[in-house]
């Protein structure tokens, strides 16, 4: 019973470490934030937005990616195709809103065995490219807007 305990735990912390979240506080109203945030994605396609739940998600978007050998071996398998999407979630308090960011990035390739699962997309980790460019954007949205970051 233990083992199996153990083994969850492992697996919940190793999905944890693929999550790609980022937090960020502002001393600003929520509708200010809300706009910045859309106006920091406006270069994705973005799917779903719904202001009263202060949720924003994109298409996924399938890209080249890197070279990621895998197996005793490093073999190469089906390609470099990778492909990512952004979940946005904006929160308030008072005049402090929050807004975290997760990328959700997936590569496609075989992982061995001649079953329907051996080749399909798997987790990989988010981009810190990517991350980087939302948090420079929505930085540079939030001042626009004559607002304040939250140490």
């Amino acid at each position: 019973m233990r083992a199996l305990i153990l083994l969850l735990l492992l697996a919940l912390t190793a999905c944890a470490s693929l999550s790609g979240s980022r937090d960020y506080s502002f001393i600003c109203p929520y509708d200010t934030v809300w706009d910045a945030t859309l106006g920091a994605l406006k270069g994705y396609s973005v799917t779903s937005d719904n202001k009263s739940t202060g949720t924003i998600e994109t298409a996924w978007i399938e890209m080249e990616g890197k070279t990621r050998p895998y197996g005793l071996f490093g073999r190469e398998g089906f390609g470099n195709r990778e492909r990512a999407r952004l979940t946005v979630v904006v929160k308030h308090d008072n005049t402090l809103s929050s807004v975290n960011v997760l990328e959700t990035r997936q590569r496609w390739h075989a992982r061995g065995g001649a079953t329907q699962q051996a080749t399909k997309w798997w987790p990989v980790e988010p981009s810190e490219e990517v991350m980087e460019e939302i948090t420079d954007k929505l930085n540079a949205q939030i001042k626009e807007k004559g607002c304040r970051t939250n140490p």
